[in-house]
């Protein structure tokens, strides 16, 4: 869900040229499968896009990318692991919870976003994710002066 707000929301800022987006899991249990039919009802009732599949994390993405956010500290600790491994490499990615800048800015009381697919509240998740999206493009747009 996040991949897909984040992405129309780049798209609709017209930063699609500048901000490459992309979602992994740090399992592989999913890889393969598209979104689930809870996940893709809220995108399709916000008339937004979503083709992709899901894929786990790779080392290739320690280096493609300047921010790896995840949903939770579980998923934090498990990306901080492999970060770990990778010291020799010199990880210049930044790792952190994707609610931090919108927690940061005042606008959310938490920094995890909880798995719907556990809980079922695919909008509430939405919700969040739409104001972290939002937070975080605000902060790349300043800190990178986009």
């Amino acid at each position: 869900m996040a991949e897909a707000v984040f992405r129309h929301q780049v798209q609709a800022a017209g930063l699609s040229d500048r901000i490459a987006v992309e979602s992994a899991g740090t399992g592989g249990w999913h890889a393969g499968e598209s979104a689930h039919s809870g996940t893709l009802r809220v995108l399709a009732a916000h008339d937004i896009p979503h083709d992709g599949r899901a894929r786990q994390i790779t080392w290739d993405d320690f280096s493609r990318f300047d921010y790896l956010l995840v949903m939770d500290r579980e998923n934090l600790s498990a990306v901080n692991r492999v970060a770990k491994g990778l010291a020799d490499h010199k990880v210049k990615t930044r790792i952190g919870l994707f609610l931090s800048y919108a927690k940061e800015a005042g606008l959310v009381k938490t920094d995890e976003v909880s798995d719907p697919y556990i809980h079922g509240r695919y909008d509430d998740t939405y919700a969040l994710i739409t104001t972290g999206v939002d937070a975080f493009l605000m902060y790349l747009r300043k800190a990178h002066h986009l």
